[in-house]
């Protein structure tokens, strides 16, 4: 498997991800997901244009952002920087070839560090799980979010440059190879597998429909619920928390 050079601006990236800041509701969702697991010092990894990081943000949470692309974080430091608890911004790659001289004043600096919807673009994704427990302090906690399930790859993903998808055992192994004891895993947004089919699969769409998004964002209430009635036995994703050992 080849992988992808490196786009210093990717406009299908971006557009997706102004996409998905249409839908509210689905970002309070996954905030929610995470947010019991997320204490003291915290770095996102790919903040992105911030969907997530404005709830933490708005919850007074003391949280690091970074992002592999520099126009990201320029974005990002200009919308939070006059936050109290904003702690600055970093363009972080975590496979860094010189990740351990560039990165070493973070070492064992947070208690939490999460990455939602990171790792499926990374080639060496044991490396990146590996390079962010050197982040963590004693006892921190690492929370991946990552897409799941081989079968639903389609043009979304290539578009996106997503070199896979994930199952839970998949991701719990890479936690524990990379030092991690797992305390929670489980899958989240079953209701999303029928759009991401049909749109991707069936449609072959390269962007997420605008629409698409609006009408799934009125729907979230409900499929919260359709998580907790199937104990999130299946979903488009997949959440993995672990503990540095």
């Amino acid at each position: 498997m080849k992988e992808f050079d490196f786009k210093p601006v990717d406009t299908e990236g971006e557009d997706t991800l102004n996409t998905i800041a249409l839908a509210n509701h689905f970002n309070s969702w996954m905030y929610h997901s995470i947010k019991p697991f997320c204490t003291g010092r915290i770095l996102e990894i790919g903040s992105g244009v911030g969907n997530i990081s404005e709830y933490f943000i708005n919850d007074k949470a003391s949280i690091f952002l970074s992002d592999i692309r520099e126009g990201y974080c320029e974005s990002l430091r200009r919308k939070f920087s006059a936050s109290s608890t904003f702690l600055g911004i970093e363009t972080i790659n975590l496979v860094d070839v010189d990740f351990d001289i560039k990165f070493s004043m973070y070492f064992g600096s947070f208690d939490t560090v999460f990455a939602l919807n990171v790792v499926e673009h990374i080639f060496d994704d044991q490396s990146a799980v590996s390079n962010c427990y050197k982040l963590l302090k004693p006892g921190g906690k690492l929370i991946v979010l990552v897409p799941a399930y081989q079968w639903l790859y389609n043009d979304f993903d290539k578009e996106l440059e997503h070199y896979r998808r994930y199952t839970r055992r998949r991701l719990e192994y890479l936690f524990s190879a990379g030092h991690f004891r797992v305390s929670h895993s489980r899958y989240f947004n079953a209701a999303g597998i029928a759009g991401w089919f049909v749109s991707g699969k069936m449609q072959h769409h390269k962007v997420i429909p605008a629409g698409q998004i609006r009408l799934y964002n009125k729907l979230v209430l409900l499929f919260r619920l359709f998580d907790k009635l199937i104990f999130n036995s299946f979903g488009l994703s997949v959440i993995t928390v672990g503990e540095k050992i």
